[in-house]
């Protein structure tokens, strides 16, 4: 089979039946799925309360249940420890984990995502026996320290130093870091500094409990948070600490690279952790909306809160779509580069940077739906929602935070479109041959036949392949006009962006539908009334882009191209998609 590359979605179509979706999921994928639900039920959700008021302890407790249990080391080869599952298995792990407390879901995903896969991605053999083995079981737990006072996105302006001993043995480390998760119970900590004077950040990796002095690592006091209340967050101060030289993770000068293919997994590992959470606050907005009596009647009942609960519905359809699609292109790319001879490890690391892309897509679409979603609940248990007696404000304040950590949504959006140009100016993929094309299709005479739309998702499909005709049409007259400026056309950009997400998500959803339910099911309803609504969302970022960069004739004529492009033959009926879609989970009680 000829893999997609990344990015490659938008000038190659995707058969429905290359993608993978919960529906098709082994019988051991399965057993893993329902482990963690099993987990979540028993231990974390009677005891919201605890998280609630910040029992940090209890956070660590449980994590040291999952490491029993072998769920920390899902990722970790067998030879360090851990389970050496595949990386689908990993990604199922972190969903059904992850989502009934943020507190919970950040602690896994900081331990398991950033705080275990520098070592495992770029430690050295005696780094990886050294550290991993404890990581994976849970005796110790991991911390990642990248941003400080000064350094957010921004993050290769880092002040934290290293300056290599006298005798060359070590590196003395000063600096400071803040917002680092699971800081309170760590033992390792992965964190970058400047040796010298260098250009660029490099990385590291020490246990705490090793240090010849252990207050040369020390911690501030806990920060009190809007949500994940009880995920222990706090400052590390780095004075005078001694680090062994061979605690160099990597390249020296080569931190930045590191922290960027780390942060990549943990964006799709985000859009995971996210949906269960997703799954749940509408099962429960269900399950409320069935119960709650108003004028004689169940809530459920009125077209107002069907809407709502159909619009919620097709979100967490259209994000475990995304996920899933972009998690098996990343394990079909592993295993392809294994088969080539690349060590597991290398191979998983460039997997997941082949689709950096699509991993920033993600990030952004499902955290913010998380969040939508979250905020619907609230509105359909009204005045009740916004009380602590019920969980809908838990789920809201602990959604919010998705939408900052691995990278805040704006510089995702920024760089889901800034990796894509590259990767076009390196020629890893062709999509200047295709806005050429678009450029004489414009000038031509457009087809006025009626084509056949009987077969199943046609419709759906042409209106795809023409979507992606807008960001190629807008993409590629921007970068014409602007050439190497075009990083400092942030709107522009943003606009871009929101076109290639929407695009992305909406084709998830269709391919979903297309290879695993009917026509007439309530999952193609979603898939529909999803693409139809990001179609008018791609017509208002399109429209404000052209408008906002083209003149004249060059802007009448891209905006009616925008037209042209955007145009159904037969619009769909969207009040009656929004009730199937409605009636079938109100009857189901639950998503």
């Amino acid at each position: 089979m000829d893999l997609i590359k990344g990015g490659e979605f938008l000038v190659k179509e995707t058969p429905a039946n290359e993608i993978f979706g919960l529906e098709e999921m082994s019988e051991e994928q399965k057993m893993l799925r329902d482990s963690a639900i099993e987990f979540i039920d028993r231990e974390v959700i009677p005891n919201r309360e605890r998280f609630e008021k910040k029992d940090y302890a209890f956070t660590e407790e449980c994590m040291k249940k999952l490491g029993e249990m072998g769920m920390l080391g899902i990722s970790v080869p067998e030879v360090y420890g851990g389970m050496g599952m595949s990386f689908m298995d990993t990604i199922i792990a972190c969903d059904y984990l992850s989502g009934a407390s943020g507190s919970m879901g950040t602690a896994i995903g900081a331990h398991t995502g950033i705080g275990t896969l520098p070592v495992l991605f770029y430690g050295t053999e005696e780094l990886k026996r050294k550290y991993l083995p404890d990581l994976a079981t849970g005796k110790k737990f991991g911390a990642y320290c990248l941003t400080e006072p000064e350094a957010g996105s921004d993050a290769n302006s880092g002040k934290t130093k290293a300056k290599l001993s006298e005798d060359g043995k070590y590196y003395l480390i000063n600096g400071q870091k803040m917002w680092i998760s699971n800081a309170g119970f760590a033992d390792t900590f992965t964190f970058f500094a400047k040796i010298d004077d260098d250009k660029n950040i490099s990385s590291f990796i020490i246990n705490k409990s090793e240090l010849e002095n252990p207050e040369s690592l020390s911690l501030g006091e806990e920060e009190h948070k809007l949500g994940i209340r009880a995920s222990s967050t706090r400052q590390v101060f780095f004075n005078d600490m001694k680090v062994p030289v061979e605690n160099l993770l990597g390249e020296r000068n080569n931190g930045f690279k590191i922290a960027l293919n780390v942060l990549n997994v943990g964006r799709l590992k985000l859009a995971a952790a996210s949906l269960d959470g997703q799954r749940r606050t509408l099962s429960l907005s269900i399950r409320y909306a069935n119960e709650r009596k108003q004028f004689g009647v169940a809530i459920s009942s009125f077209g107002a809160i069907r809407k709502k609960i159909a619009e919620m519905a097709t979100g967490v359809f259209i994000s475990e779509a995304g996920t899933y699609r972009a998690a098996k292109n990343i394990e079909n790319k592993i295993d392809e580069l294994v088969e080539k001879g690349l060590p597991k490890e290398e191979a998983e690391r460039k997997g997941i940077e082949e689709f950096a892309v699509e991993c920033s897509i993600l990030k952004v679409y499902v955290s913010d739906i998380t969040q939508h979603i979250a905020d619907e609940g609230i509105q359909i248990y009204g005045g009740m929602g916004f009380s602590e007696d019920a969980p809908m404000e838990q789920a809201w304040r602990d959604s919010r935070i998705a939408r900052i950590y691995e990278g805040t949504n704006e510089i995702n959006r920024l760089l889901a479109v800034g990796m894509l140009i590259k990767r076009a100016m390196k020629g890893e993929i062709d999509l200047l041959t295709p806005a050429m094309n678009i450029a004489k299709e414009l000038t031509g005479i457009p087809s006025f036949d009626i084509p056949d739309y009987s077969a199943y998702m046609s419709q759906e499909r042409a209106l795809l392949a023409n979507l992606k005709k807008v960001f190629l049409m807008v993409s590629g007259a921007a970068l014409q006009k602007y050439t190497t400026e075009i990083e400092k056309q942030q709107t522009l950009l943003l606009n871009a962006s929101e076109i290639l997400i929407q695009i992305y998500m909406a084709e998830s959803g269709i391919l979903r539908a297309e290879k695993y339910f009917s026509r007439d099911s309530a999952e193609a309803a979603m898939a529909r009334l999803n693409l139809y609504k990001a179609t008018e969302k791609i017509i208002g970022a399109a429209k404000e882009g052209i408008i906002s960069f083209a003149c004249g004739d060059e802007q009448k004529m891209m905006l009616s191209g925008l037209r042209r492009f955007t145009k159904y033959t037969d619009y769909p009926n969207i009040a009656e998609l929004t009730d199937t879609i409605a009636k079938h989970f109100v009857e189901k009680g639950k998503y």
